[in-house]
């Protein structure tokens, strides 16, 4: 790895991000797979969401936030932050489709860029939050 690659993984918003790359890519190829050994599209997209869910979960408690906090804790608000955001997500979609009539690629952007942000929020102040007297310094996040 190179010296400035090591210091942008240092940053916790760059690990998120590449986790969250990382559980789409994982979701496209199961999805994808499974597709093709023969299961139907719908069950071979819920699987495929809960493998990549779970461990994007794994990964952003472990590795982007530390991996400090209780499974009992975290886990059932990284379940509703996950929600919440995929509420948000159906909701910028429908904004911009049927009340702005963006055209599909900027739907899309707009979709990714609103969860993920929220995605992020969420993690970092609620999830995942710092431990009271932890410091937290704005390269870290």
């Amino acid at each position: 790895m190179t010296g400035q690659l090591q210091a942008l993984l240092r940053r916790r918003w760059a690990r998120f991000i590449v986790v969250g790359a990382g559980a789409n890519l994982l979701l496209f190829v199961l999805v994808y797979v499974f597709h093709r050994l023969g299961v139907s599209a719908f069950p071979a997209a819920v699987v495929a969401y809960a493998v990549a869910f779970a461990g994007a979960y794994l990964a952003q408690r472990g590795w982007t936030f530390g991996g400090t906090h209780r499974h009992g804790r975290a886990f059932p608000r990284y379940l509703a932050a996950q929600l919440a955001c995929a509420g948000l997500a159906g909701a910028v979609g429908h904004a911009c489709d049927a009340l702005l009539g963006a055209p599909p690629m900027l739907m899309a952007a707009a979709v990714a860029a609103t969860a993920g942000a929220a995605s992020y929020m969420l993690s970092s102040f609620w999830v995942f939050p710092s431990a009271p007297g932890e410091a937290s310094s704005a390269a870290a996040r």
